[in-house]
Formats: C-alpha cells, sequence, structure tokens
C-alpha cells in the first residue's frame, strides 16, 4: 500500500493537487447525541487521477464529497479546491448523487441541457449545446428516450440520465457517489466502459464513492479504503494496471487479484471491529 500525501511530479516538477482535505473532520447531530462521521483526516487528490473511496456504510464517504461539492462545511480542518478554500458551492465540480434528483417536469433532454443553461456556459452556440446533449444522452443509452419524463423511466434510466447531466457541460472534477449501484450488472459494466472511455486521456478529475471493490480497481489509479465512524483512511493503494483498460477484461489481469486480495483485506479488519461492509 502506498502512504497518501503524494504529489505528482512532471519532468521533475512537483504538482500541486486539485482537492485537499486539511485535517478535517466531522460531526452531525442526532437530537443532542453528537455523532461523529469523520476523523482527523488528511488527503490529497491528483490533478487528473480518477480516486475510488471505499468503506463502509456511514464511515463518512458521501459527507468528502457534500464538502467537496460546498454543501456542507467541515467541522475542522479545510478543503482547498485548486489552492483555494471551499466556502459555499463549488460551481467548478460537477455531483453525481445517490439521490434521484431529476427535475421531474423536464423531459429528459431538459434534465441533461439543464447544466447548459447556468453560467459561462448559457454562451455557448445552440447548435453546440444541442450536440453535447445528443452525445451524452446516447453514451448512457438514452437515445429514444429524450421526451420522457422521469416517471417514465424506471429507476437505472433515471441514473443514466443524471450521469448525462452531469457530464454534459465537461467539468474538471466529476464526484460520484455509487453511480452505478441500481444498474443491472451488463449496464453497469456497459457504463463503466464509456465513463473509461470519456475520462482517460482528458485530463479530468473524478472521485468516485463505491461499495464494489471489483468496481474501484477496475476503474481507478488509487483506491482509498476508509474504517468505520469516525472514518479514517486506513489503506491506499496505486492501481499500476494498464490504460486505456477494458473493464471486461482487466479483473482476468493477475496483478488484479492481488489488489483485491489486498484491499479486501483492509476491508476484512473492519468487518472485525463489527462495522458493515457491502
Amino acid at each position: 500500500m502506498a502512504a497518501h500525501g503524494i504529489r505528482q511530479r512532471e519532468e521533475g516538477v512537483m504538482m500541486l493537487p486539485i482537492v485537499e482535505f486539511q485535517d478535517v473532520s466531522k460531526v452531525f447531530f442526532k437530537g443532542a447525541t453528537p455523532i461523529q462521521a469523520l476523523g482527523r483526516l488528511n488527503l490529497e487528490v491528483r490533478e487528473g487521477e480518477l480516486l475510488a473511496v471505499v468503506g463502509p456504510s456511514g464511515c463518512g464517504k458521501s459527507t468528502l464529497l457534500n464538502m467537496t461539492a460546498g454543501l456542507m462545511e467541515p467541522g475542522t480542518g479545510a478543503i482547498r479546491y485548486k489552492g483555494q478554500v471551499v466556502a459555499g458551492a463549488n460551481t467548478e465540480v460537477a455531483y453525481l448523487t445517490q439521490k434521484d434528483n431529476l427535475l421531474p417536469w423536464r423531459t429528459v433532454e431538459q434534465n441533461v441541457r439543464l447544466p447548459l443553461e447556468m453560467g459561462d456556459h448559457r454562451f455557448l452556440p445552440e447548435k453546440e449545446k444541442g450536440a453535447r446533449v445528443a452525445r451524452y444522452i446516447g453514451m448512457v443509452g438514452l437515445a429514444g428516450f429524450e421526451h420522457h419524463y422521469p416517471k417514465e423511466l424506471s429507476g437505472g434510466m433515471r441514473k443514466r440520465a443524471q450521469l448525462a447531466r452531469s457530464l454534459v457541460y465537461e467539468p474538471d472534477t466529476l464526484l460520484m457517489d455509487e453511480p452505478f449501484g441500481a444498474l443491472d450488472a451488463q449496464l453497469k459494466l456497459m457504463l463503466q466502459a464509456e465513463l473509461l472511455k470519456t475520462w482517460e486521456g482528458s485530463g479530468k478529475t473524478l472521485i468516485l464513492v463505491t461499495h464494489d471493490l471489483t468496481e474501484a480497481i477496475s476503474l481507478a489509479d488509487r483506491v482509498i479504503v476508509m474504517s468505520g465512524r469516525p472514518g479514517k483512511i486506513t489503506a491506499i493503494a496505486d492501481i499500476n494496471l494498464p490504460r486505456p483498460r477494458d473493464v471486461f477484461q482487466i479483473r482476468f489481469q493477475p496483478q488484479f487479484g492481488t489488489y483485491f486480495e489486498e484491499l479486501w483485506a483492509a476491508l476484512r479488519t473492519n468487518m472485525a471491529e463489527g462495522e458493515e461492509i457491502h
């Protein structure tokens, strides 16, 4: 396992991380009872990497994404994005949440188009907006459903529409919270492949929260293992599998099994401490 806090080097030059968690903790209250979701956590996310975060339910994985997006403040410490403290909504990231948050009064096409109606994207030529929307709707397999409303879609289809909406304005950083959890195995693999095709070589940063260890190893440059509440980093593995990756074949690489065993051993430690692993 590689120690965290490492920065990329490019031609001998130290590269600044795109996201930094500096001594970050978070406490929630259930009535008057404090519940510490995160212990004091330090982590650097390298620009352009795909970082996967795994761990038991309730260990603060989603909390990390919420704080990166500026939807909640840390109890202690600071989160920096491109060197600046995140204070308020971080409009430089796209966030695909677990919860279905499609607007019910808008069609698939209108929902996916929504980010292009905000900020500087609203000045894009209409032809480019239309092309982007069509591209990402097609990428997630919803061509033909452009004029359907969310209530007319299955749960899996709504998740795919959310994914297209997150990708359409092509952000520098994409936060994904269990993006494929509601999908069947075949569709999950297809969307993982499309995600890699979109991300690899793009220079974009992607932080992925998942309960699926196979998914984490298949997609990520690094996998972070978190402990049970209060969440702390217990292990980090650099996944040195070749790119571009074929998600249909990568799990048959001999080294894949080694990564799985090492990371599963770290997760088993959490299970031995009484935490639930999915």
